[in-house]
């Protein structure tokens, strides 16, 4: 059994060792007084200062000699005799630690003998660089801070089961150094949201995530049952309706970053549960949202990245796409379709557009007996059109039927002012002009429910009906945006617990 191996077994037997010894790591404290990563960083720059032959100016950085308390996990360890060296590593990054028994001292040398690899200790010394140019501390004392009984994975070299990186996240952050920056940029993407909507503005709020009625999008929703009410609600599938409530009591400009749940398939681009990011301005159009997205994504790109040009590696680490933020094109979605499928798509009849779709592009798995003509023409487009989308493009005019919740364009009442923002291969955010005529948000839900009354959000309307500003709207997905900003192919990698099957 994997809790009674030998190693495990060690390790029991290690802790028993520090108990004996009077040693509780468990209820060990200890206050570092700064980080593994950032000394080393400081030490090197005050090293590069040290080394010129004429140093001008005042030293840089932390200089030798300077004491410190650190504390983080142990993730190596090299005997050489009469020293020791450790790696120390905390959420900055790692430092070498230098340790030599006689000056621990004969009881503490012993007790340091009880340490295991992936252990948390806090020590104190002093800083100095090796003959190699390697930042240092040498270690005066440490203190046991938490024990490891099972074995750090893959040696510290990384985790290779994917398996196991999903399901067990926290090895994977352990051992896997570049996925453990992915989520940290991941929580600076999140900062660098919110400070541009407040900056702009705009009041960030809360909404139900349990909701009477599903609505804001055309998603199959979670159910669960309220005991006090006793009543089924559903996890929600958007933020929208509420949000444009409180566009209605005066909120001019909000946004939410929230979870949404959607009862539907699991791949690379899709988790049932998701983050997004939705924002209303009162007296703007999507034109103003397209501004308003482009900007940001700019800003999170410089601001975390560093560069507008983004590029994704496989796994040797080649550069086979790069993604160019400084340049975002504009296009609408007849003509992106009619690139693929033809000049006339939108002329012939919809029995032909049927017929070209199944026949021709080879979309017959893709598309259901019972499909409207905008239904094909959408799955034209999904399959099509939007993974050829590597770089920016704002895809404008979408079918009415599409987008119930946006306004008709005066110029093609076939369309609705809205865009869906493209960016490697799939949409990352769909912006509206937001319909704020109740008669007209009314017909248009009513043909989205099929004339299924009870799936109408009466409230909703009844709110529209007290009058609603002209507004633009925003949402997108935050697991995607991260995917194409981070490099990473696949949602799960960058959501940190990824819904998974349970084992048996």
């Amino acid at each position: 059994m994997e809790d009674t191996n030998s190693l495990i077994e060690q390790r029991r037997q290690n802790l028993a060792g520090l108990n004996a010894r009077g040693v509780n790591p468990f209820m060990n404290s200890f206050s570092p007084d700064a980080q593994c990563g950032t000394v080393r960083t400081e030490l090197a720059r005050w090293a590069e200062w040290n080394k010129s032959p004429e140093p001008k100016g005042e030293p840089v950085g932390l200089a030798e000699g300077a004491r410190v308390r650190l504390a983080g996990r142990i993730t190596a360890h090299r005997d050489m005799g009469k020293s020791q060296f450790l790696d120390l590593r905390d959420v900055s990054g790692r430092i070498q630690l230098w340790v030599q028994p006689k000056v621990l001292g004969e009881d503490a040398a012993e007790i340091f003998k009880l340490l295991d690899l992936a252990d948390f200790i806090g020590i104190e010394g002093t800083l100095f660089i090796t003959r190699m140019g390697e930042p240092s501390v040498k270690v005066e004392s440490f203190t046991p801070l938490g024990k490891s009984l099972r074995p750090p994975p893959g040696k510290w070299h990384g985790l290779e089961d994917t398996e196991i990186r999903y399901r067990q996240r926290y090895l994977d952050l352990m051992a896997n150094e570049p996925i453990r920056e992915v989520f940290l940029k991941r929580s600076h993407i999140l900062k660098e949201i919110r400070s541009f909507f407040h900056l702009r503005g705009y009041v960030e709020v809360e909404t139900p995530m349990m909701q009477a009625i599903p609505g804001g999008a055309a998603a199959q929703p979670f159910k669960t049952y309220h005991n006090a009410l006793g009543c089924e609600f559903y996890m929600r599938i958007a933020l929208e309706l509420y949000l444009k409530r409180l566009l209605v009591g005066g909120v001019d400009k909000v946004f939410e970053i929230g979870r949404n749940f959607r009862n539907e398939g699991l791949s690379r681009r899709h988790n049932p549960e998701f983050t997004m990011l939705e924002a209303y301005e009162a007296y703007g159009d999507y034109a103003t949202m397209m501004e308003t997205v482009e900007s940001l994504i700019r800003h999170i790109a410089l601001t975390v990245v560093g560069t507008l040009k983004i590029e994704h590696r496989n796994a040797e680490g080649e550069v086979f796409k790069t993604i160019d933020l400084s340049h975002w094109r504009r296009a609408r979605y007849k003509d992106l379709v009619c690139e693929k499928a033809g000049d006339d798509w939108f002329i012939v009849s919809p029995e032909e557009r049927r017929r070209r779709a199944v026949e021709d592009l080879k979309l017959s798995g893709d598309i259901a007996a019972g499909y409207q003509d905008f239904e094909v023409t959408a799955a034209v487009f999904e399959k099509l059109v939007e993974p050829t989308l590597i770089q920016p493009t704002f895809v404008t005019h979408l079918p009415k039927q599409l987008v119930p919740l946006a306004k008709i364009s005066a110029e093609d009442p076939t369309t609705v002012e809205v865009f869906e923002c493209c960016i490697n291969g799939q949409e990352i955010a769909p912006g509206y002009t937001e319909q704020n005529d109740p008669i007209a948000q009314r017909e248009a839900l009513e043909y989205q429910a099929g004339g299924e009354q009870q799936k109408l959000d009466e409230d909703f309307l009844v709110a529209l009906e007290h009058g609603m500003p002209p507004a633009g709207g925003i949402g997108i997905g935050i697991d995607r945006l991260c995917m194409m900003l981070l490099g990473q192919e696949s949602i799960r990698d960058v959501i940190l617990f990824p819904q998974l099957k349970p084992k048996v």
